[in-house]
């Protein structure tokens, strides 16, 4: 059986046709699951039986089970883990605005980046998520908040381009008007630095926010953070993202966690500030989330305050990310990691 959130629209169609049955019940059935938030097919009542029973015998609606839900004491932010069909869980983090609602999903079962502050990718990678997979979190999501959500940001568990076709189908099906018609400038791809996958990203011309979590100026300390620097870096990166910019003429954003007295200083500040003087850029400080599996503490507040003048100085827009969820395990993998811990 099909997952059917994995179809867009002219796959549905194509189906249909090839099962005898009239293309605009594709448009039909989009509208019962994004629209009226319908998922069993016996419910779509202007849909013939006839044609709900091959619906049933050869597709599912792949909304996975929630098996817990904490929201924060301020109420800001709620945090979903879910079960998929083959009984792998994932977490999905929704973050209420003044704005507007932000998701925050993953695109992976764990992850095999191997960043150490990153609490996802302590156990290595299980799998990829489907492009329907990772829909069925915003759809679930807004189910249980009973609102829309109007920003995505893939920067749950897993690294979004080391699941590259998964999650441009993602990103082309959100985007449609049969289906959450959320506009590609509402969608930030956050990436460790796959460089060819950057490259093929901008070729693609999207208007999404690409995110760049950076976290230093040097290579040799930001490999102690992340693997990933052993075959690309830090210039390449950058490389890569000006190419981006070209193509796009979209602005690109660095995450930077600030860790206490590994690369917090002003000599790290001055560093980076010196690296994307004049790109199109926004820098975005993260005091970081502190995880029992590693060491690392975060930054004071002094530090961050200075981290932020100097690159403010040098031109650069940088802001300091809110702090939200930090009372119920809001880091990416860190609910995920308890519950299979309390399963064993």
């Amino acid at each position: 059986m099909y997952n059917i959130l994995d179809f867009n629209i002219d796959e549905l169609k194509t189906w249909m046709k090839k099962n005898n049955e009239s293309s605009f019940r594709a448009s039909q059935v989009m509208d019962w699951i994004y629209k009226n938030n319908t998922w069993k097919f016996d419910n779509m009542k202007n849909i013939a039986k006839s044609t709900r029973d091959k619906l049933n015998e050869n597709f599912y609606i792949g909304i996975p089970e929630l098996v817990q839900v904490y929201e924060s004491k301020k109420r800001d932010t709620l945090k979903f883990l879910y079960k998929y069909r083959d009984g792998n869980v994932i977490e999905t983090v929704v973050m209420k605005y003044d704005r507007g609602n932000s998701i925050c999903v993953s695109t992976q079962v764990g992850c095999r980046m191997g960043c150490r502050f990153c609490a996802s990718t302590v156990n290595g990678m299980v799998r990829n998520l489907t492009s329907g997979e990772i829909l069925a979190q915003v759809l679930a999501a807004q189910k249980e908040i009973d609102d829309r959500i109007s920003n995505v940001v893939l920067m749950g568990s897993g690294e979004p381009l080391d699941n590259f076709e998964n999650v441009i189908k993602f990103i082309e099906i959100i985007n449609s008007k049969y289906s959450l018609n959320i506009g590609q400038r509402h969608i930030t791809l956050s990436t460790c630095g796959i460089v060819p996958k950057i490259i093929e990203l901008a070729d693609k011309n999207l208007q999404i926010t690409l995110a760049i979590s950076l976290h230093s100026p040097e290579d040799e300390v930001r490999l102690k953070m992340m693997p990933i620097s052993n075959k690309y870096s830090i210039k390449s990166i950058i490389d890569a993202c000006k190419y981006y910019i070209d193509k796009t003429d979209r602005r690109v954003s660095f995450e930077y966690a600030l860790v206490k007295g590994v690369n917090d200083s002003d000599i790290f500040a001055k560093k980076l500030s010196n690296i994307l003087k004049g790109m199109l850029c926004h820098v975005n400080l993260i005091p970081i989330n502190e995880v029992r599996e590693n060491d690392f503490k975060k930054s004071s507040k002094d530090n961050i305050k200075s981290f932020l003048h100097i690159l403010s100085q040098s031109g650069i827009e940088t802001t300091i990310r809110k702090e939200m969820g930090s009372d119920i395990n809001a880091a990416c993998g860190q609910l995920r990691r308890s519950y299979l811990e309390s399963k064993k």
